[in-house]
């Protein structure tokens, strides 16, 4: 292997570790092909033996090499492998009327037995969470408030927080100020605080299909009638369709994940980020971005959100730490663009203000820099756990089974054959203590029946495995 040049950006390992994957990928190294000694990979780099182990355990961790006892390192996998993507299912062009509550209150209420291999969840394990380091932060936020957190926080939020959180704006170039933001319970209340207030009762919103299933329940209780436009599953939202629609319809507002769309993992591209604004711009439509995955990208660059493009104030920007650091702390927020009184307005008439200590510990935690840190690990993990489940769902499932290629999130988009109804699938996977997300509930109009969703946020292990394995079988004989 030729030698490679090291920039000072990532660790030595990391480095290693990417030259060999790129071999691996551009079938330098083919499946099987052993690898160098560990002793002669360290010579070839002119690095330590400590340093091309970690290269060769980061690979392995990913699934792409394997150890064999006594006798080295293979090349166990390559993403040529990757299966078809799933299809773009029609969707139907009229409004619809929403009401898909019923089947995902039954999914809900199975989703939380202690003994189930949760396929279903779309959120980090957690164990991959700083844990200490955020208790470290609510005892500092205990001892810095003279009033021990007791007293309401402003309606807008901390001013700390929101200092920290238009901070955070820099990583894809916005220019947030603090008096811009708006703390919210998580980034669910986010989204229902810009729907109330650039939406009334009756109004049309338009929706990628498919689309996160908390959207649906949204939308039915706030009595808004939806289109949904279709979705490439890497490629996003059909921009062409979208503009065709608007033509066609009175659209109030759109509601989209640009970034790693939950559950398709599709990232819409820059160019088309801005084709998007635009278009809404001059139509003047609000787009209300739901960007809670932007920051758990796989590549070496986080993806811009649509609000970088925004230069009228129409894009109302949602996202919060319920991916990416504390679920349980319920810390969200809104950029809101023109939108800030409304949305104001509309939090002050319902939760008056967040939790006061949460919001006080978030501030400290993101105020010490542990906040990137602790990303990049995220990253990582989930990266590498992308790779094992896919390689999972290869090994045992049906050879015709489709699966999405998702750079960031935490979702697999999988197709199965027709003749799999991916609810009863669930249904029957209850018994065996596996939770999966059906595809129906993923959108109102489009026929998802044959397609789930596969949460990666859970470490690989024997467990997992298990659950892949039991999921397949169960699979083939639904397919007998």
């Amino acid at each position: 292997m030729a030698r490679t040049k090291f920039s000072a950006d990532d660790h030595l390992y990391l480095q290693v570790a990417d030259g060999i994957e790129k071999m691996i990928g551009e079938e330098v190294l083919k499946i099987g092909d052993k690898l160098p000694s560990v002793r002669v990979l360290s010579e070839e780099y002119g690095i330590s033996m400590g340093t091309a182990f970690q290269a060769y355990y980061h690979l392995e961790g990913k699934g792409l090499i394997e150890s064999r006892p006594k006798s080295g390192y293979y090349v166990r996998f390559n993403h040529r492998r990757f299966p078809e993507l799933p299809t773009v299912m029609p969707t139907l062009s009229e409004t619809q009327e929403v009401s898909v509550q019923d089947i995902i209150m039954q999914l809900l209420r199975n989703m939380r037995t202690k003994d189930m291999t949760n396929f279903a969840l779309a959120s980090p394990a957690i164990e991959l969470l700083p844990m200490a380091k955020l208790s470290k932060s609510v005892v500092q936020a205990l001892r810095r408030d003279p009033n021990h957190c007791l007293h309401y926080e402003e309606v807008q939020g901390n001013a700390e927080l929101r200092k920290q959180i238009a901070r955070l704006s820099f990583n894809w170039g916005g220019k947030i100020r603090p008096e811009e933001v708006v703390i919210t319970a998580g980034c669910m209340e986010a989204v229902v605080t810009c729907l109330r207030a650039v939406t009334r009762a009756g109004d049309t919103i338009a929706v990628e299909c498919p689309s996160y299933f908390g959207i649906y329940q949204v939308v039915e209780s706030l009595g808004l009638k939806l289109v949904e436009i279709p979705s490439h599953p890497t490629e996003g939202i059909d921009l062409e369709c979208l503009q065709q629609v608007i033509g066609e319809l009175t659209i109030n507002a759109c509601l989209l994940v640009p970034n790693f769309s939950n559950p398709s993992g599709s990232c819409l591209s820059d160019a088309n980020k801005k084709k998007l604004v635009d278009l809404l711009a001059r139509h003047q439509i609000p787009l209300i971005e739901d960007d809670i995955y932007g920051e758990l990208y796989f590549g070496r660059h986080r993806p811009k959100p649509c609000k970088y493009y925004d230069t009228k104030g129409l894009v109302m920007h949602c996202s919060s730490m319920s991916k990416s650091l504390a679920p349980g702390y319920r810390i969200g927020w809104i950029f809101p663009g023109k939108f800030l009184e409304e949305v104001k307005a509309i939090k002050s008439m319902h939760t008056v203000s967040g939790t006061t200590i949460t919001q006080a510990a978030m501030a400290h935690f993101l105020g010490i820099g542990r906040y990137e840190y602790h990303l990049k690990n995220l990253r990582k993990a989930l990266h590498t756990q992308c790779l094992r489940y896919i390689q999972g769902i290869l090994q045992y499932f049906p050879p015709d089974t489709k699966i999405s290629r998702p750079q960031g999130g935490f979702v697999l988009w999988v197709e199965l054959n027709r003749k799999v109804n991916t609810y009863k699938l669930c249904v029957e996977a209850m018994k065996h203590h596996i939770s999966i997300a059906p595809g129906r509930i993923f959108s109102n109009s489009a026929n998802y029946s044959h397609y789930m969703r596969i949460g990666y946020g859970t470490p690989w292990n024997d467990k997992a495995d298990k659950g892949l394995r039991t999921l397949g079988n169960l699979i083939k004989k639904m397919m007998a």
